[in-house]
């Protein structure tokens, strides 16, 4: 094992073949190829930052120190926690192929902040916003569809993106949508359609034309990709246009925003939380029971007893 003082350390610029030893890296990561690119980022980051301090034999200060420049910056919680997490097993890496030593073990992320970065959308306001597409264009069917889709549902926005026209199925009379979750291999969970979140589907489809199962159930209009898969960068623009057409321009209301609206709606409406834990996907039922929390805080906060 080498030491990890400082001047018994060789310079991280001498001993690493950069380029060719982040390839070696993200290749002997047995995750998925998002989780790689998250990696590559954050490693990329990790040494810009060491050049531009010029730091060639880091250290667990300097590893302390990189974590402070990133909150520095205003990135959020789950961003700096990313970026350590690459850090980390980047050089959990370098000292298992003795190239240097581990001086990032143990180094703690960043807490979560308690509730949620987004803030809900009241029915008002969904729609309101419904009301401002214009859908006597393809284009304007297509996104009152998405929108309806994802306040109806709690629809994450790469799951609209995976979505095929095939995914769509017929279940003991009722209308479903599979999809691939976040972190999933595989369109294992599904969305009930009801009728008022079916309908403007099939009129986009029919709108549409003739399309095939294994095409993209929402298609990019553009002309580089017309027909081709929607991205998600496409699918929150498109929401943010939407908010800002009745005049609501927040950071913390976004697409997103649908899916924490979807939540706290059905939950207000009388849902079963294990229900709307099954709806949103949620791995551990804590994580739906935070937006119970929100509402019961809200409704029957200690506050609202008092009367001067």
């Amino acid at each position: 094992m080498q030491s990890i003082v400082k001047t018994n350390k060789p310079e991280i610029t001498k001993v690493l073949d950069v380029p060719g030893l982040v390839v070696s890296f993200l290749d002997a990561q047995d995750v998925r190829d998002i989780s790689k690119r998250a990696y590559q980022k954050g490693i990329e980051k990790f040494l810009s930052w060491l050049a531009s301090n010029q730091i060639t034999q880091p250290d667990r200060g300097d590893i302390l120190r990189f974590k402070s420049w990133l909150i520095e910056c205003g990135l959020s919680a789950n961003t700096v926690s990313s970026y350590l997490v690459a850090v980390k097993r980047f050089f959990a890496y370098l000292e298992g192929i003795r190239k240097y030593p581990n001086v990032a073990k143990d180094i703690k992320g960043v807490k979560q902040p308690k509730g949620h970065l987004r803030e809900s959308l009241t029915v008002s306001q969904i729609r309101e916003m419904l009301s401002h597409i214009d859908t006597s264009t393809l284009q304007g069917k297509r996104d009152f569809a998405i929108v309806n889709l994802m306040a109806r549902t709690g629809l994450r926005t790469i799951e609209i993106v995976r979505a095929n026209v095939e995914d769509m199925k017929q279940e003991g009379g009722e209308a479903l949508l599979f999809v691939q979750g976040k972190g999933r291999d595989s369109k294992d969970s599904f969305v009930i359609l009801t009728e008022k979140s079916l309908k403007p589907i099939l009129a986009y489809l029919k709108a549409r034309g003739r399309v095939e199962p294994r095409e993209p159930l929402f298609s990019s209009l553009s002309d580089r990709n017309k027909g081709g898969r929607l991205t998600t960068r496409t699918i929150r623009q498109l929401v943010k246009v939407s908010l800002r057409k009745i005049n609501v321009d927040s950071k913390k209301l976004s697409a997103h925003s649908l899916r924490h609206s979807f939540a706290t709606l059905s939950l207000r409406a009388g849902a079963p939380l294990l229900q709307v834990k099954e709806a949103l996907r949620h791995a551990s039922i804590e994580t739906t029971q935070k937006y119970l929390h929100n509402i019961d805080r809200i409704e029957k906060g200690a506050e609202r007893y008092i009367d001067f």
